[in-house]
């Protein structure tokens, strides 16, 4: 009796939630469905440049495309790191997680899934020379350095089934590859279908079996919902189903191939030259815009720091302290995620807003340093001709301080084109992220580092020499 009672309870629940349920609603209302993926993973999902313009594709865009097709509304696909794609998932910056994602127990805890619509294996990527040492699998790397992609299975598999094995976490697929070539590890881990791409584009790379132990919540890769999206799981798990009948993963495959083989045809650094102007174009935008909103911001909190005024002065120090005493990268995510659950902000713009908001915080500190190394005469004659206090702050006092504290902020403008480089981590297409598509496109590591590291000289160096122009002219003057 009791047990039918509870049955009944349950069922009651069930329907309950599903009436509340509105995931699938909410998608056809608004005509979209956000897709969220780490385009580093071919052949499930890479860059290519189509026009001009970079272009997501591989087998877990097409399995996204039949999706949105099915439920009638389009698809729109953001890129970011693959360890960042489960809190845009929670905090709504994405509908749907396609990237190769195993629905481990562990993910099921926060994490909805659909049917598993493929099944690839676990395999390690090693040296050519080093394939007869690691031919048994997983057991021989034993002791060994191992590589994987931070919060991956693969990386639970290594940590746990890989005795004294020092296990190293990259975000990015391409940064382990480089580390294995430059013997930073023995061995990758990835699924089956992506050690063979890179094994088949590479002669230097192997690809074995891992043979690891994967228990049933291992054994494929499906799409991840936001808890509670019940009824959007099941619309979706309409379209796996019929996918995985029609066995339209295999000819999904084949084009990812087609456009793999389009990518490695010619892998000069030249040839991606549209990459890289792209990322310097993206890092020179988020560079000045978040120099004049650091100025803007800087000389507001300095003043207020500096002023009689104890709550604005309270306010500057805590503001200062807490930009000053936090990473940039922290902010960048607080912004871009934690912001974006109460508004919508686009990746571009969270990131200037971040890079914008820490420059402040160090432009007040080099103004404030400026505005108390001018001699307390200067205000003093200046009040004295009845100059009042702004109007001596303004004319008197800060032009000075300009002159004074003009290589400080040189500096902090530098510092900003190469700092800002840490919002590729949220899909902005700046020169590091550019980097990374060159890398996975082309399958080569160190020639696209080497170029970009020649354009953030050009950029640092050429504002270098434009800012010792008018520091030289500001010493004339005086």
């Amino acid at each position: 009796m009791l047990g039918l009672i509870a049955a009944l309870g349950l069922t009651v629940a069930n329907q309950t939630n599903a009436a509340t349920d509105d995931s699938l609603q909410k998608i056809q209302d608004k005509g979209t469905i956000i897709m969220g993926t780490s385009p580093d993973y071919a052949p499930y999902e890479f860059l290519v440049n189509v026009g001009g313009k970079n272009r997501v594709e591989g087998m877990d865009v097409e399995v996204g495309k039949q999706i949105a097709k099915d439920l009638g509304v389009k698809l729109k696909i953001k890129q970011m790191d693959f360890d960042q794609l489960l809190v845009a998932l929670e905090t709504g910056k994405v509908d749907m997680v396609l990237s190769g994602m195993s629905p481990t127990n562990e993910r099921a805890k926060s994490v909805d899934f659909s049917h598993v619509y493929y099944t690839g294996g676990q395999d390690i990527l090693v040296n050519k020379a080093d394939a007869k040492l690691y031919a048994k699998g997983h057991t021989a790397l034993q002791g060994k350095n191992v590589g994987a992609q931070t919060g991956s299975l693969q990386y639970e598999l290594a940590k746990k089934q890989v005795k004294d094995s020092k296990v190293k976490g990259l975000s990015k697929v391409t940064d382990l590859i480089l580390a294995l070539k430059s013997h930073k590890v023995d061995a990758v881990n990835v699924e089956k279908p992506v050690a063979e791409a890179y094994a088949a584009n590479d002669n230097q790379l192997v690809a074995i079996d891992g043979k690891y132990e994967l228990g049933d919540d291992m054994q494929g890769t499906a799409v991840g919902f936001h808890k509670g999206s019940k009824t959007l799981v099941n619309a979706v798990n309409k379209t796996l189903d019929k996918i995985k009948k029609g066995d339209k993963t295999t000819d999904y495959l084949k084009t990812a191939g087609n456009y793999m083989a389009g990518n490695t045809a010619n892998t000069s650094m030249i040839h991606y030259w549209k990459y890289f102007a792209l990322g310097v174009g993206y890092t020179l935008l988020i560079t000045a815009i978040a120099v004049i909103f650091g100025i803007v911001l800087g000389i507001l909190f300095a003043l207020m720091r500096l002023g009689k005024n104890k709550v604005l002065h309270a306010i500057a120090v805590a503001y200062i302290e807490f930009i000053r005493g936090t990473p940039l990268m922290v902010q960048i995510m607080f912004v871009y995620f934690g912001i974006g659950m109460v508004v919508q902000i686009p990746a571009l713009v969270s990131g200037i807003i971040a890079v914008g908001i820490n420059s402040s915080a160090y432009v007040a500190e080099i103004i404030r340093g400026g505005i108390n190394s001018i001699p307390v005469g200067q205000t003093e004659a200046a009040r004295s001709l009845g100059l009042s206090q702004g109007q001596t702050m303004k004319s008197v006092i800060l032009p000075q301080a300009v002159k004074n504290i003009w290589p400080a902020l040189g500096n902090e403008f530098i510092s900003l084109i190469k700092e800002s480089s840490i919002v590729s981590i949220i899909g902005v297409s700046d020169l590091i992220y550019q980097l990374k598509v060159v890398q996975t496109a082309t399958y080569r590591g160190i020639a696209p580092i080497a170029v970009a590291m020649v354009l953030y000289f050009i950029m640092t160096f050429t504002l270098s020499k434009v800012l010792s122009h008018f520091e030289g002219k500001m010493k004339h003057v005086g």
